[in-house]
């Protein structure tokens, strides 16, 4: 049986990058960011030195730039993000992107590996089009006109997609709105002509974007993967992007966790602190244990998608389903347990409830993951 443990390799990653987010991109920064509406969303600063210490690169193959350091090591990254609330491209890029052109690119399309990795070049999935997550209801269309497709449609809820120096589209070439087949993946260049990218800024601070396709002309070269074969690696994309996105809320609600706790032992009321009151030490131990069993989903989700494991998906989207319960617990005892001052913006463990949120529902909320692992079950 595997053990649940990082290797000493992994944890150096993790110790790596919680240096790195902790020093240059603390909470402040996300709300500095906020505050001033700032146009990319990221300090490029801090985005240069992440590239540095190789953590864009962290899922992609030596042979185009990468340490190929598999979802393990990236989860690791991403919980450390998480603790600081940290904005980048690492998510959008370094994990959907990247993990799309390994899935389903060829040898001429992976060459942009190498930009992400030197992060030279940013990549968006534009895939949902409604208001809750339905990957696979896609009414946006491909047609075909000689070798090249014209695409007409709109998407929404795209992570960094106003930043973008690519996006994966998904496009109905076949079949109607709700079919699994007849859906392909196309590389959009968001300057071409016809391509509308609307930035809108969430209250966790970070920025998404509505992108709208008025008959966009591409080539045959754009086709990302095989034509109308898209649900198979899209499904896989989406399981990758939901066990990373599971470890960010393991990150975020662990430190919020840490702060709850901490700001427990140093509130008195009625003369006393406040963590010696059983009822909250109840709370806090909920909590806690809550958290214990996340890391070990979490993990296990990562070590099965690294292995291939026929699990992967339903493990990826149990972590996903616990991941949004625990931070939706974790994050509303955080800002009740620190009273009324937990409302104001002065106290940062409103901006972790305010990131939670979006993330929880980014690629499908808890009853989207809790109703396909009961479907993968066979219930």
């Amino acid at each position: 049986m595997q053990k649940l443990v990082l290797t000493e390799e992994q944890q150096m990653l993790k110790d790596a990058a919680r240096g790195l987010f902790s020093e240059q991109a603390p909470v402040s920064q996300l709300r500095k960011l906020r505050d001033e509406k700032d146009p990319m969303g990221y300090v490029p600063e801090f985005w240069n030195q992440a590239v540095e210490l190789g953590l864009a690169g962290t899922l992609i193959p030596e042979s185009h730039g990468g340490s190929e350091f598999g979802h393990v090591g990236m989860g690791q990254v991403m919980e450390e993000g998480g603790r600081t609330l940290a904005a980048s491209p690492l998510f959008a890029s370094g994990v959907l992107g990247a993990c799309a052109l390994m899935l389903a690119g060829n040898d001429s399309q992976k060459d942009i590996l190498k930009g992400i990795a030197d992060g030279s070049h940013l990549v968006a999935l534009a895939i949902d089009e409604a208001g809750r997550h339905q990957p696979l209801r896609v009414a946006t269309k491909a047609e075909a006109q000689g070798d090249s497709f014209v695409l007409n449609g709109s998407k929404t809820f795209v992570v960094d997609g106003h930043i973008a120096n690519t996006l994966i589209v998904s496009a109905r070439t076949s079949g109607g709105e709700r079919d699994e087949s007849g859906i392909t993946l196309f590389l959009v260049d968001p300057k071409a002509e016809g391509v509308s990218v609307e930035r809108t800024i969430f209250p966790d601070g970070r920025n998404y974007a509505k992108v709208t396709l008025e008959n966009v002309a591409v080539g045959a070269d754009a086709v990302l993967g095989d034509k109308d074969q898209a649900a198979g690696p899209l499904q896989r994309l989406l399981d990758i992007g939901n066990a990373h996105l599971a470890a960010e809320l393991l990150g975020l609600s662990s430190e919020a966790f840490d702060r709850t706790v901490a700001y427990m032992k140093e509130r008195k009321q009625f003369g006393v602190y406040i963590s010696s009151f059983q009822a909250l030490q109840h709370r806090a131990a909920h909590m806690w244990s809550e958290l214990e069993q996340l890391k070990s989903m979490v993990l296990k989700a990562f070590m099965a998608l690294d292995a291939n494991d026929d699990q992967a998906s339903m493990l990826a989207s149990a972590a996903k389903a616990k991941a949004s319960q625990v931070a939706e617990l974790v994050t509303n005892e955080g800002v009740q347990l620190h009273g009324g001052m937990g409302m104001t913006d002065e106290f940062d463990i409103g901006l972790f409830m305010k990131r939670a949120r979006p993330a929880q529902l980014l690629l499908g909320d808890f009853r989207y993951h809790a109703d396909r692992v009961a479907s993968l079950k066979g219930f």
